[in-house]
């Protein structure tokens, strides 16, 4: 693995490297062969340009998005969220009689098609109940996605793979009913804002901050503190960035699209396009994770700063992931 302002893996950080034959097709050992491969006069400014900051965040976030498989855990993550946080919704809107089905539905940008199955499903949960047993399974199910973000984590921040136990189950729990409120506050939070003149603007700065906080309370509760907050929050303020162009595209795309898939397809055809907007979050989140901790564990200013006087790296070699 490359060694440009970062570190090599620790020996127990789960990950699988074949020597030489990896280090061969790293994204800087191609970058350097293709620069061989170019005019001395053109070598030189594009081979310091690979020095430099850019170059080097450029080069390992590229290698860290292949070493932890970027498009594969992101539709695992798309998948997880859609099994674990859509059952905790209907939960919430059964328990609670103030929380109508509208509100869920507005939230997630549901067709009129699929509100009446929103609907249905409500009110077969609300008149048969739960039960303590159902409450416990859909509770228990709704962690892999809490699961899936902390192995996508610790993969990141070179961490030991977690081991799962029931000491960590209550973190589990808590980020995915948080990411499942999160869902209502930003919405109801940027409405509010919307009314304060100048209205679009307020309503991108309460967007803004929402991602914010919860892009650096996720991981850090999953990984148990492992990883300080200050090395967290670059990742945190480029997805509260990139959402700030991703949420108006996405309010935009996805009602139409929902509208044509339900016509076309019904239920199931709302199911595929939940998946894929869920797919381009996912890898969003991913995507800046990666990024942040490019930039923290770099070896230039910003890098130094964010770890501290010491310069120590952000997480140490053995750290656990809880």
């Amino acid at each position: 693995m490359s060694e440009v302002g970062g570190r090599r893996p620790p020996p127990d950080a789960g990950v699988s490297i074949e020597g030489d034959q990896a280090a061969a097709w790293s994204p800087e050992a191609l970058a350097r062969q293709t620069l061989d491969r170019l005019p001395p006069w053109l070598r030189r400014p594009l081979g310091r340009l690979l020095e430099g900051w850019l170059g080097r965040i450029g080069i390992n976030t590229a290698e860290s998005c292949v070493r932890i498989e970027i498009f594969d855990r992101s539709m695992t993550i798309a998948a997880q969220f859609f099994t674990s946080v859509f059952p905790i919704l209907i939960l919430f809107a059964s328990w609670v009689g103030d929380v109508r089905t509208d509100t869920i539905a507005e939230a997630l940008d549901m067709p009129e098609e699929s509100r009446s199955m929103l609907d249905q499903a409500v009110q077969a949960s609300a008149s048969t109940g739960f039960g303590v047993v159902g409450v416990l399974i859909v509770l228990a199910s709704a962690t892999s996605l809490s699961r899936a973000l902390t192995r996508a984590y610790a993969a990141i921040w070179w961490l030991p793979r977690p081991r799962s136990s029931l000491r960590s189950a209550w973190r589990w729990l808590a980020v995915v009913v948080a990411l499942a409120l999160s869902l209502f506050v930003v919405r109801a939070l940027s409405q509010f804002a919307s009314d304060v003149p100048p209205g679009n603007v307020w309503e991108r700065v309460v967007a803004f901050a929402c991602d914010l906080v919860i892009m650096m309370f996720v991981p850090w509760l999953l990984l148990s503190g492992a990883v300080r907050l200050r090395l967290l929050a670059p990742a945190a303020l480029l997805f509260a960035a990139l959402m700030l162009v991703v949420r108006p595209a996405s309010q935009v795309w996805l009602p139409h699209a929902l509208d044509a898939s339900a016509e076309r397809y019904g239920s199931i055809g709302v199911a595929f396009t939940y998946l894929a907007w869920l797919y381009v979050v996912a890898f969003c989140v991913l995507l800046t994770a990666v990024l942040g901790q490019v930039v923290a564990d770099d070896r230039g200013w910003l890098g130094t700063q964010l770890r501290g006087r010491d310069g120590a790296h952000p997480t140490p070699v053995g750290a656990g992931a809880g």
